[in-house]
């Protein structure tokens, strides 16, 4: 996508954010003017690259099922450390990064804006033929990130690329992203759609989004003074979300079952549970922020427990995790168990059924714990430590 006009081969699609956009924005065929460009930076590796890739993937999945030993994200392709490294390496370029939203000044307040995918989660909607719910994710991976700053989401924008546009397919994937936007109270502001043959199989396509939001510069939330002693709230997941769906592949595969089959010891299909679209939290959060005492807030997705609560705490400071003091679903239990994945490994990857986490102080975490009137579940999780890194006791 171009903001700049400088490609005159490539066409965006936008509304103006004014009043009675907002009104109508729910509505594609009034508030979105979808083009198909000829330009494109691709979201994807050359096919025969991917391949390769792939075929290295399975190499070390095959390795790690003949020595007997658990599956990890890295045999399935994902090498967490080379992510964090290369974020590193960004920094040292754009100094600032590493929260879970950019903020950019704009006059008493900060536009806080957060840019996503959904990863191979796509490549179950394909198998499963369900379409209509993966825009949930993709907007909720977005607005979930930037809420963490305290910020209302504003507006939302898609890019939906694929190798033959199949429009039927496409009027799903977008009325999920509608369905996103509603939940969130924001505006689906435009976005861009790329026909690309020959980058992708067909059937296939790939998402990204972008959400920005607002909020102003006196009620930030980043966890500058968060102490020791703070409370941990867990806010529940519906599942894995929109990260590890790679090894969440590689264990379906390992475990000789198919998403038509039940889910072991649950009441739903694996295709189900798996495709469960990500909670959107904005609504609830912003409800707690406004009664106050919120430090800061983390947005559990890739790196799981493990990496994304200590990107809140100042540094110095870690956390002593309760790890009974809540639930762990089915879904997890079984993933765990087929693919004989180590409980640091889980942590390090998945959710684990509590999909975004919450810094409050004693006295706020007793109102809300003791708030009778929700109708919200939320679970006292742990606590922050004066001793850096993370412990489950």
């Amino acid at each position: 996508m171009s903001f700049g006009g400088c490609a005159t081969a490539e066409l965006s699609r936008f509304i103006a954010g004014s009043a009675s956009a907002r009104d109508s924005c729910y509505k594609p065929s009034q508030c979105t003017i979808r083009s198909i460009g000829d330009r494109f930076l691709p979201l994807q590796r050359p096919i025969a690259e991917n391949r390769r890739v792939l075929s290295a993937s399975r190499d070390r999945f095959v390795a790690a099922a003949e020595a007997g030993r658990g599956l990890t994200y890295k045999d399935a392709g994902v090498d967490i450390d080379a992510g964090s490294e290369l974020v590193r390496r960004i920094a040292k370029m754009a100094p600032g990064i590493g929260g879970f939203g950019g903020l950019f000044p704009l006059g008493d307040s900060f536009l806080v804006a957060g840019t996503d995918g959904v990863g191979t989660k796509v490549m179950l909607a394909f198998e499963t033929g369900i379409h209509d719910t993966i825009g949930i994710d993709l907007v909720a991976m977005s607005v979930n990130d930037i809420v963490t700053s305290g910020a209302k989401p504003l507006f939302f924008l898609d890019y939906f690329a694929t190798g033959h546009l199949d429009i039927d397919i496409a009027e799903q994937v977008i009325k999920g992203i509608v369905d996103g936007c509603q939940q969130s109270d924001c505006v689906l502001l435009g976005g861009e759609t790329a026909e690309m043959p020959g980058l992708y199989k067909e059937g296939e396509y790939d998402l990204s989004g972008c959400a920005v939001g607002i909020v102003k510069k006196d009620s930030v939330i980043n966890g500058k003074n968060i102490v020791p002693g703070d409370v941990l709230i867990g806010l529940p997941s519906s599942g894995v979300h929109s990260n590890g769906f790679s090894l969440v592949r590689r264990v379906l595969a390992q475990s000789g079952l198919s998403l038509k089959d039940k889910l072991p010891g649950g009441d739903v299909t694996i295709a189900e549970a798996l495709m469960a679209p990500t909670v959107i939290y904005v609504k609830q959060v912003l409800d707690l922020v406004s009664n106050g005492g919120v430090k800061g807030m983390a947005h559990i997705t890739g790196g799981g427990f493990t990496e994304n609560i200590p990107r809140v705490f100042p540094e110095g400071l870690g956390a002593l995790i309760y790890k009974d003091s809540w639930e762990i679903p089915t879904l997890f239990k079984w993933l765990q168990e087929a693919g004989k994945i180590e409980d640091a490994e889980m942590r390090r990857t998945f959710n684990m059924g509590i999909g975004m986490v919450l810094v409050v102080s004693p006295e706020t975490s007793n109102r809300i714990l003791d708030d009778k009137d929700s109708t919200k579940k939320f679970y006292r999780i742990g606590e922050v430590t004066s001793n850096k890194g993370m412990i489950f006791s």
